[in-house]
């Protein structure tokens, strides 16, 4: 699967969205991808996932145990280490960082990859990587379903992605005139506990 057969799951499912949307990293888009609306539908999420499966698979080899950062990462997650043939946990925030919470705990020796929908920057992959990394696990792969930073996100360990967008996001302070012209749309889930 190529960027283009990502691209076309989610053009099928109205999830390639055009307009001024906040990313959860707080920056500000003309493109959203609202990859919920692909995730609805279990048939395609898991051509997406098994797609990611065996990139993770090409550049790693096996690993033995799937994490993802609650809440976007949850259904990829899964489903990437249904695929696998492997347990799937994830981190969730508590007092503004991410843990495993829930009794998950990871073997000793684990070999992990870390699995997320969408990456912007790489912040909430670092964050879930760091988490997984003090919770003892050794984190052998980030991986995601798209990443739209044009491959410049740092997750903080080896990178695959199922797809590779570069799609131009700005800080509030530096917005385009054409994007500043639109009404802004915050569809994210971050900030909704705030």
């Amino acid at each position: 699967m190529n960027t283009e057969d990502v691209l076309e799951e989610f053009r099928a499912s109205g999830a390639l969205r055009e307009g001024h949307f906040v990313l959860s990293s707080g920056l500000h888009s003309g493109t959203f991808l609202q990859k919920n609306l692909v995730f609805q539908y279990p048939e395609r999420t898991a051509r997406l996932c098994k797609a990611l499966a065996e990139k993770i698979k090409e550049a790693v080899g096996e690993v033995d145990l799937c994490i993802s950062p609650a809440v976007g990462g949850i259904i990829p997650g899964y489903e990437t280490a249904r695929q696998l043939g492997v347990p799937s946990m994830y981190v969730e925030r508590e007092g503004g960082e991410f843990k495993l919470r829930r009794a998950f705990e990871i073997p000793s020796g684990a070999r992990i990859a870390m699995v997320e929908d969408i990456v912007s920057t790489g912040l909430s992959s670092r964050e879930c990587v760091e988490a997984i990394k003090k919770a003892g696990g050794d984190v052998v792969v980030a991986a995601c379903i798209v990443d739209r930073s044009g491959g410049r996100a740092d997750p903080g360990a080896p990178f695959v992605a199922l797809a590779r967008l570069d799609v131009p996001a700005y800080p509030a302070d530096q917005l385009p005139p054409e994007l500043a012209a639109i009404p802004v749309e915050d569809p994210g889930s971050r900030r909704l506990s705030k």
